[in-house]
């Protein structure tokens, strides 16, 4: 029997595009909810967020890899908000030239020509360590094997803890 094999790029990036889609509708249904106490838990995003987190969350991996025994967590996080930041500046830019930036963050006291606003910096952060300590690092123990059946239970790989047991 062949050894799993990891995800590859396209499905690790499928995988954060969709989380980071969901975290979004989360977060503007939780805001709305706090701001005009809005029992209707109305979430919105854009189309364009799939591409924007999936290709930020896959980038951010890269940077995990490279720094995870290079520096602690604090300094990660605070790389990947930095990160966050320069990356939701370029898109927005980029599809502002479009009219299509779903965004604006032109009512903030700290943003910066409605694309950034430094009043999420604290959200961005945890988001941070969120997406490194669960996302991320359980998306990369993921694996395919391309052996098995759909549903059949006979295929199934004995685990332990998480880990595939070899015999």
């Amino acid at each position: 029997m062949a050894a799993a094999e990891p995800l590859t790029a396209f499905s690790r990036w499928y995988l954060y595009a969709i989380h980071g889609y969901f975290c979004e509708v989360m977060f503007t249904a939780a805001w709305e909810f706090v701001v005009n106490f809005n029992w209707k838990f109305p979430g919105v995003t854009s189309v364009w967020a799939l591409f924007i987190y999936g290709t930020s969350i896959l980038i951010v991996e890269k940077m995990y890899l490279y720094l995870k025994d290079k520096c602690n967590i604090l300094v990660r996080c605070l790389i990947y908000t930095l990160w966050t930041y320069l990356w939701e500046f370029t898109t927005g830019f980029i599809l502002r030239q479009f009219n299509a930036c779903p965004w604006d963050y032109s009512q903030f006291d700290f943003d910066f020509m409605g694309l950034i606003t430094l009043e999420y910096a604290i959200p961005w952060f945890c988001a941070a360590f969120i997406m490194e300590q669960l996302v991320i690092r359980n998306t990369l123990r993921l694996r395919f094997d391309e052996n098995a059946e759909p549903g059949d239970p006979s295929t199934t790989i004995a685990l332990a803890n998480g880990h595939v047991k070899t015999n």
